[in-house]
């Protein structure tokens, strides 16, 4: 390694949070500051919160709702012409049957 162009290594710096977390660690600054940390961050505390915002939930709740509403409808449907089909393969089958 050449002499003299790497920065100067601390092996005791310090980084301190807005919180009051003090880390220990190596680094080449003797002193860092940040806003958060894993100590004071809600992802790794555990305090995360959910926010619905505009009612974004209750919304995909209800189009859910309105598209299975569809789908039944569209079901029921399917089955009322399937039914008819058959109505009508029987009566063909019948007539068929009395022709001969």
């Amino acid at each position: 390694m050449k002499k003299g162009i790497h920065p100067e290594y601390h092996e005791d710096a310090k980084i301190i949070c807005a919180c009051g977390n003090i880390i220990e660690t190596g680094a080449t600054r003797k002193e860092m500051h940040t806003e958060i940390c894993s100590a004071c961050h809600p992802f790794y505390t555990g305090k995360e919160k959910l926010i619905d915002s505009a009612g974004q939930v209750d919304r995909f709740k209800k189009k859910m709702e309105k598209f299975a509403a569809f789908k039944e409808k569209a079901k029921a449907k399917k089955e009322k012409a399937k039914t008819k089909t058959v109505k009508k393969e029987v009566k063909a089958k019948k007539e068929k049957k009395t022709a001969k």
